[in-house]
């Protein structure tokens, strides 16, 4: 038995953050120190942990001084900052900002998909996009059976994911339409993305960009999904495309998946193994109006999957609904379970 791992959670005030915390309360790591680290701002303030009052740290490079793992979830610039320093002072990094996720070489993983990509690590592992993330559990067991050729997914994503700022301001604008108060006088000052020139309410509207425009029209949240999606299969000959929306949700990421398998399988083949795939649950019985929703979603690990039909076009064609809790498997659940697999397969000795 390992001796008591010393945990570290960077940028534990956020959304990610705080439940990081709650899902590390629960985790099965035997765990020693935990340090909960945030900006100086921060420093001072207290959060409980495991019912008693933990109080928050400075970041600072020496912050890592005796830690074994560091969950990382403060933004991509503290991330490449501190991982490094984190590493150099002997920590296990894991990283939910997409910082490392396209480095040739840092893991990026999803234990039910790749975790032997773990064993590939030198200091630190990215955790994927929280859409990617989900999208990869529904499909990786269509993919060992049947083969994937193409992904085609719409997202309708939960404001949550943008952070608690967001939130916030949702439910400002919320009360600005009750309140009925015109449109170009509601709060709007992050969203769609707060680094783009426009902002946009959200409130009673869906917002088709996450993230700024990059090349060929894609927005950087779109080509994550279709970049990541081939790095964790490690197949870059897959063809996938993406479209991101962000919906008025505050947790529970939604997605419409149409994919093109190399070998044809039936509707019941592929329930059969969504049934039984690690990590997933069917929720899929149309004469009953069963299906996932994101409300349910909300506070559990599990990823939902339902509405499996045919294309009625393509032999090979299948649609899917996905939905899964972001800040959980979509992020602070994702992040610690990859810790728990490298525990489970001695990478911390």
């Amino acid at each position: 038995m390992m001796r008591k791992m010393n945990v570290a959670i960077v940028g534990a005030t956020g959304a990610v953050g705080t439940q990081m915390i709650k899902m590390l309360e629960d985790s099965s790591l035997p765990l020693g120190v935990v340090k909960l680290l945030a900006s100086k701002r921060s420093a001072g303030k207290q959060l409980s942990f495991k019912g008693e009052p933990q109080t928050i740290e400075e970041l600072v490079a020496d912050s890592f001084e005796g830690i074994d793992l560091a969950l990382f979830s403060a933004g991509g610039g503290i991330s490449a900052k501190f991982a490094p320093e984190a590493v150099k002072r002997g920590a296990v990094v894991v990283d939910n900002t997409s910082h490392f996720r396209m480095d040739p070489e840092v893991p990026l993983v999803v234990p039910e998909v790749n975790p032997e990509a773990l064993r590939e690590h030198h200091g630190i592992i990215a955790n994927p996009n929280c859409s990617t993330i989900q999208m990869m559990v529904a499909l990786e067991p269509i993919r060992q059976v049947f083969g994937l050729k193409r992904v085609i997914v719409s997202t309708y994503q939960a404001v949550s994911g943008a952070g608690n700022q967001a939130v916030e301001e949702l439910k400002q604008q919320t009360r600005e339409y009750l309140a009925e108060k015109p449109v170009s006088e509601w709060t709007a000052d992050i969203l769609p993305s707060g680094g783009d020139k426009k902002h946009y309410p959200l409130a009673f509207n869906a917002l088709p960009q996450i993230d700024v425009f990059a090349e060929a029209g894609y927005t950087n949240e779109e080509w994550k999904m279709i970049n990541e999606t081939k790095k964790i299969m490690a197949d870059d000959g897959i063809n996938v495309s993406a479209t991101c929306v962000r919906i008025p949700v505050i947790t529970g990421h939604s997605e419409s998946v149409y994919i093109e398998t190399e070998k044809t399988a039936t509707v019941e083949e592929i329930k059969a193994l969504i049934a039984k795939a690690p990590g997933a649950v069917l929720e899929d019985d149309p004469s009953q109006q069963i299906y996932p929703q994101a409300l349910n979603s909300v506070g559990k690990k599990e990823t939902f999957v339902g509405r499996i039909r045919k294309d009625p076009d393509e032999e090979k064609g299948v649609h899917l609904w996905v939905v899964s809790d972001n800040l959980l498997k979509g992020a602070a659940w994702n992040s610690l379970q990859i810790a728990e697999t490298m525990y489970e397969m001695g990478l911390f000795e």
